[in-house]
């Protein structure tokens, strides 16, 4: 039975990740059909990113009071019905309103699912998660191409997510019990129902932690740079380097590819390396491939550039997660990890939609350097954590 939690809770990551690169995807077109600025793809992903802080910060409440096993379910649902929506809307006004279902879904089952996977399965299993994840976000730009290659139209890419998505929701209902099995029937344990006798931690008492803030920033900043790359990757491709729209959708991918071949090896690299010695050598990958694209080799560096970045990325995002407990303990780690999922949301609410009017006012090909910044902020914060921690445990 647990060996079949675990399949379902990697089956969900698939499904979280699948339509968060839809919109970089099929930017390039939409925004023509609706008839708005290029930068309006940032307002669609700085709405979305609102919502999904509101979610993350209820994730521990709720997930106290329903188990983790609802809350993800209600969640899948909440996303498969906003893709929909994507999917049949005609009025830029539209796509916002479908932001509430999608934000609150994904928020939830992010917090959730990897406070839960960091307190009860090992560092491996963390990063495989997220390779799954991984492997949803390289197949929705895929997706997405071929509609579009193939003479549909962008929201038939949509409606192919949202049936995938239906059809977990009714897995998900399915498997409730098994997380009452796993863990007695509690919800503080992760169960399906009852109630926690912990008590939920105010925004103001997790920020009192020492090293909260850091792990905040360490957030923001890895938010940028995961999803200004995912958000931005397909029309710098079309853009800068003058590939077509439609080829670039799949080229982007190269970027969601890297994450996923590089979580996987993560998963096995972790059982010799700390969490923080993977955070590193991640952090100098994706170094590595913001020189690529400063290289004078064209859409080649650009290509390498891309993937290396998502190769970088991928064993940064589990390994902080997953290091959370140890940090903060067990006990506040929900909450902590709540709160760590708000600051990264905020940075994907901000930063992306503010490189789109960087790109529309000046140049699309400072994508670059933005990334770079970001990084640059993320390691140090990283790194101030890790002195905070060894100096409170008298190291």
């Amino acid at each position: 039975m647990a060996s079949l939690l675990l399949a379902i809770i990697y089956l969900s990551f698939i499904s979280l990740g699948l339509p968060d690169a839809l919109l970089g995807s099929a930017w390039p077109i939409m925004y023509r059909e609706f008839g708005v600025p290029l930068s309006y793809a940032g307002i669609i992903a700085m709405i979305i990113s609102a919502w999904t802080v509101i979610s993350s910060l209820l994730s521990d409440r709720l997930t106290k009071k329903f188990g983790t096993g609802v809350v993800m379910t209600v969640s899948v649902a909440m996303t498969a019905v906003a893709l929909f929506g994507f999917s049949v809307s005609t009025e830029f006004y539209e796509l916002c309103l479908w932001t509430l279902p999608y934000g609150f879904g994904a928020g939830s089952v992010d917090a959730s699912i990897n406070n839960y996977v960091a307190v009860h399965y090992e560092s491996r299993h963390m990063s495989w998660l997220h390779s799954m994840w991984g492997v949803g976000i390289s197949i929705g730009p895929y997706i997405m191409s071929y509609a579009l290659t193939n003479g549909m139209e962008w929201g038939s890419g949509y409606r192919v997510v949202f049936l995938l998505q239906a059809v977990l929701t009714v897995i998900l209902i399915f498997s409730l019990p098994l997380w009452k099995k796993r863990m007695g029937g509690t919800a503080e344990n992760g169960g399906v129902k009852g109630k926690s006798k912990e008590k939920p931690l105010s925004i103001k008492e997790v920020l009192s932690i020492t090293g909260a803030k850091e792990i905040m920033i360490a957030f923001f900043c890895y938010s940028v740079v995961e999803q200004t790359s995912i958000l931005w990757g397909t029309t710098y491709l079309t853009l800068y380097h003058g590939l077509a729209a439609e080829k670039a959708a799949s080229f982007a991918s190269l970027f969601c590819i890297g994450i996923t071949i590089g979580r996987a090896i993560s998963g096995f690299l972790t059982i010799k390396f700390s969490d923080t010695s993977m955070i590193r050598m991640g952090t100098a990958v994706i170094a590595t491939g913001i020189v690529f694209m400063f290289l004078p080799i064209g859409i080649t560096g650009a290509f390498i550039g891309l993937a290396l970045i998502g190769f970088g990325c991928a064993p940064v995002y589990p390994c902080i997660i997953h290091s959370t407990p140890v940090y903060f303990g067990a006990d506040k780690s929900q909450a902590v990890i709540g709160i760590q999922m708000a600051s990264a949301y905020i940075g994907t609410t901000a930063m992306p939609p503010l490189f789109g009017v960087i790109a529309n006012h000046i140049s699309v090909g400072l994508l670059p350097v933005y990334v770079g910044i970001a990084l640059l902020i993320m390691f140090s914060a990283h790194e101030k954590l890790v002195r905070l921690t060894a100096e409170k445990a008298g190291v």
